[in-house]
């Protein structure tokens, strides 16, 4: 690896920016190339060390890289950043990946499998239908309050009061604004359907995977966490311990010292928002149903409750599932329950 160039490059739909240096650092040229050529550039170079951001389509050019006999490497926009020396531009982006790459406690992002991809790409279908649902949820019940109607909120009650309140005949709705509610209830009604056939194949998925069989013995963690987590984390191994995966995720509190005086925040929220959710509400569902539990994290979780309050003590025990989650993906074995 001494002898081999690094290739920075900085990705784009059609146009590749590329910034290539030798070993010294020296930069050898830069070049700007379209998508055929630079598929040809990495099938014709010789073995280099090719570094991408982490960012859309980087996981398909990782695997393109690699299979053409390349060293490659991911790493996230925040810390390229820094590296950015003068005015934004592509070639100055270029030259920022390599000018982290060449930081020897550079941070890298680890790269996900056609596999995972397919999870993730499930997931986020399913994501945007509920977010779909919701919106569409919302606009009944407040168009309703218009004509002096109200419904509780909840899916469950939507359905079933706007059914009730298109047959009545003594309210305000005219004849347009039924026709229009029903068609609202009929694309509700779609939508549910949608998103039990997403639930569907969500659990099949989580039903024929070995390690998400392990991770539902969790409690708190249902199929859409475990397949979320392998889609995301892919491989525990890439963290040291639990508590760098939990840090990753950004549920360990957000540090600001200065002076020899410590100062923890709140948690940091960094990486991926939706596992990080799924685990918290995980966390509220284990909690909210653990009256005949005797899992001591559970009831370590329960007196926590008491003293700091539900969503305190959902996102300390959301913490202490990370942390779990990565001893039974690294260490290929099942969670026990301790009484």
């Amino acid at each position: 690896m001494n002898n081999t160039n690094t290739v920075g490059v900085d990705l784009a739909k059609n146009t590749f920016h590329l910034c290539i240096q030798n070993n010294k650092g020296n930069i050898l040229k830069k070049v700007m190339l379209n998508r055929p050529k630079f598929k040809q550039f990495l099938a014709t170079e010789t073995s280099s060390r090719v570094v991408f951001e982490s960012c859309a389509t980087s996981h398909y050019w990782f695997r393109v890289a690699t299979s053409y006999g390349h060293t490659v490497q991911l790493i996230h926009p925040t810390f390229v950043k820094a590296f950015v020396k003068t005015n934004k531009n592509d070639f100055n982006d270029a030259e920022a990946i390599c000018e982290a790459a060449s930081r020897p406690s550079m941070r890298y992002v680890s790269s996900k499998s056609v596999d995972q991809q397919d999870i993730q790409l499930l997931h986020r279908i399913r994501q945007r239908q509920v977010q779909q649902r919701t919106a569409i949820s919302n606009q009944i019940r407040g168009q309703l309050l218009e004509y002096g109607l109200t419904i509780p909120s909840g899916i469950s009650q939507v359905k079933t009061r706007l059914s009730s309140y298109l047959e009545e005949p003594d309210n305000e709705l005219t004849a347009l604004t039924r026709v229009l509610f029903n068609e609202l209830r009929e694309e509700l009604i779609a939508l549910n359907q949608r998103i039990s056939e997403s639930d569907k194949k969500i659990k099949q998925m989580a039903a024929a995977h070995p390690v998400c069989e392990r991770l539902m013995k969790i409690p708190g963690v249902g199929p859409i966490t475990a397949t979320a987590l392998i889609s995301t984390v892919g491989k525990a191994t890439n963290f040291k311990n639990g508590r760098e995966l939990s840090a990753w995720l950004g549920l360990v509190p957000k540090q600001h010292s200065t002076g020899g005086k410590s100062k923890l925040l709140g948690i940091s929220k960094r990486g991926d928002s939706y596992v990080r959710t799924l685990l918290v509400q995980g966390a509220i569902s284990a909690m909210t149903r653990c009256k005949n539990k005797t899992d001591n994290q559970i009831l370590w979780a329960q007196k926590l409750r008491a003293k700091k309050g539900l969503q305190k003590a959902s996102v300390a025990l959301a913490n202490k599932m990370a942390r779990i989650i990565w001893s039974v993906m690294a260490n290929d074995h099942d969670y026990v329950i301790m009484n």
